[in-house]
């Protein structure tokens, strides 16, 4: 089975769409018959990528923290809940599991994530498919750096990220993307 690691929000943010998006993505990539590798919260977009997956058929993988579960904030209905020692080894278990990255919106963990996937990436450790779901031009300020990033010179290798406005284009892109194991 093939796995996208959705980074998002452990927050729903201010417009319902953002909530409405998170349950086309957690049903479009089950009804693909793709799994989710996710952050293993219950909470904000994290929680809701993860309901819709299962409701619609699909498997879901939590990565979180052991801190975390002292919170009460994993998720314990998913298919398979890794509990790691810290951040740091949540991205990589995360990595590990997944064959693309798809970062919805979220705050400061969301782009720690994905910038980190992107360094590595940057840095010729992996070659998955990385997409932002631009969601209300939500990484519009973000891709308009990234491009002025590369423009100035400060970027190299494969700095390609795929975004969309839209759960299913962005999935057909990261399919089309997707190095098979």
């Amino acid at each position: 089975m093939l796995y996208v690691a959705v980074f998002c929000g452990a927050r729903s943010g201010h417009d319902p769409r953002y909530v409405e998006v998170a349950e086309a993505v957690g049903a479009g990539l089950a009804r693909r018959g793709l799994g989710v590798v996710y952050g293993g919260g219950h909470v904000g977009l994290m929680g809701v990528v993860a309901d819709a997956a299962m409701a619609a058929g699909g498997r879901v993988v939590g990565v979180i923290p052991g801190f975390m579960t002292g919170r009460e904030l994993a998720h314990e209905r998913v298919s398979e809940l890794i509990v790691v020692k810290d951040m740091h080894e949540r991205k990589l278990v995360m990595h590990e599991r997944s064959h693309a990255v798809m970062a919805l919106p979220g705050g400061f963990g969301t782009l720690d994530e994905l910038f980190e996937l992107l360094t590595w990436r940057q840095l010729g450790l992996h070659a998955k498919p990385m997409g932002l779901l631009n969601v209300n031009g939500f990484y519009g300020p973000l891709l308009d750096q990234i491009e002025h990033m590369d423009r100035e010179g400060f970027l190299h290798g494969d700095v390609r990220v795929l975004a969309h406005a839209e759960v299913d284009p962005l999935i057909d892109l990261l399919l089309a993307n997707i190095i098979r194991p």
